[in-house]
């Protein structure tokens, strides 16, 4: 079958090519975003492997008349059109779980730089400035740790933390008494968390239901002084509330691997010269360009998946995907 990788490294060509010997497949290293790039770059395609970045709406899948089965290299889906996939019965294949410790590991990565300053300190030090001023950090230990979505990631998040020897809260629509006892975390509402959290992370899908979970509504009720991480899904947070929160002093900082409307940053070149981009791309762009010159934020461009072992685990379900679609039993398989 012709099968099409989208956003793939070339460090990752290799292995897909030895463990796919049956397949004729073609590689790019771009995302797979419009309609014309569809047509033009893989017109033939009966199988699709996008990551991330890529955006296969309704036009993409029209384009793509072959089209037989989309294996996406996440575990989030939301960058599909489902309902159009099921409506033609091509299934969507996802990697459910690839890196639970490798997501947790960055969201204490970026809770650790904004805790301690390191980015502040890091970029006075290589310019020779060794002053301790304004570098003063805080302990996380005895300190409250809120928890919004309590899946896999959540999870291990949370066993960090007791590490830390942090105080553990949870907001999650499905309660486990099982797993909050034996993790020692407590079950409570969005804005109870919000309220009582020194720090609160972000581990939910994106959805309607999700998106702007953290916006001008509810961004008031944090805690004054805390941050926010957030290494799940850029929609989660409005992006105006969280500049506002940071100017009033609400939040003390940020740690975002993930930004509302991020694609702006891939798209670039085309957004700069194209006449006809919307308003909203043109608006999340400049939202995101003042984000980037905040001290008060530390922004990693959506790498929090991204150790040696999680991509290797990542090719791996992705490979077995394919060959289970193949012998026509579909594994890993997504609905909305």
């Amino acid at each position: 079958m012709s099968v099409y990788f989208f956003e793939v490294e070339d460090s990752d060509r290799q292995y897909l090519t030895n463990n796919l010997p049956d397949e004729t497949l073609h590689f790019c290293s771009e995302a797979l975003t419009t309609q014309a790039q569809a047509q033009k770059i893989a017109g033939d395609a009966e199988i699709v492997s996008p990551f991330v970045r890529s955006r296969l709406s309704a036009d993409v899948l029209d384009s793509l008349p072959r089209l037989k089965m989309i294996a996406t290299r996440s575990t989030g889906f939301d960058h599909i059109n489902v309902p159009v996939a099921e409506s033609r019965a091509i299934p969507v294949c996802n990697v459910p779980t690839y890196g639970e410790n490798t997501v947790a590991e960055h969201t204490f990565a970026l809770i650790l730089s904004l805790s301690r300053n390191l980015h502040k300190a890091y970029v006075r030090t290589i310019a020779g400035n060794f002053s301790l001023e304004g570098l003063q950090g805080f302990d996380l230990k005895g300190k409250t740790l809120g928890v919004v979505g309590i899946g896999h990631i959540g999870e291990y998040v949370m066993r960090i933390a007791r590490g830390f020897g942090m105080h553990l809260l949870a907001c999650d629509p499905v309660q486990d008494m099982v797993r909050a006892d034996l993790l020692g975390f407590e079950y409570t509402t969005l804005e109870d968390l919000l309220g009582r959290s020194d720090i609160v992370t972000l581990h939910a899908p994106a959805s309607d239901t999700t998106r702007h979970l953290i916006g001008k509504h509810n961004i008031g009720q944090f805690k004054r002084g805390s941050l926010l991480i957030n290494t799940s899904r850029g929609e989660l947070v409005d992006t105006e509330a969280l500049l506002s929160a940071l100017d009033q002093g609400i939040l003390r900082g940020a740690g975002l691997d993930v930004l509302e409307g991020e694609e702006v940053f891939s798209e670039e070149k085309q957004l700069l010269f194209n006449s006809d981009a919307s308003e909203e791309s043109l608006k999340s762009a400049v939202r995101n360009l003042s984000l980037l010159q905040r001290p008060d934020l530390v922004i990693t461009p959506h790498i929090a998946f991204d150790s040696i072992e999680a991509v290797e685990r990542i090719l791996d379900t992705t490979v077995a995907n394919i060959k289970a679609f193949r012998a026509g039993k579909p594994v890993n398989t997504v609905h909305t």
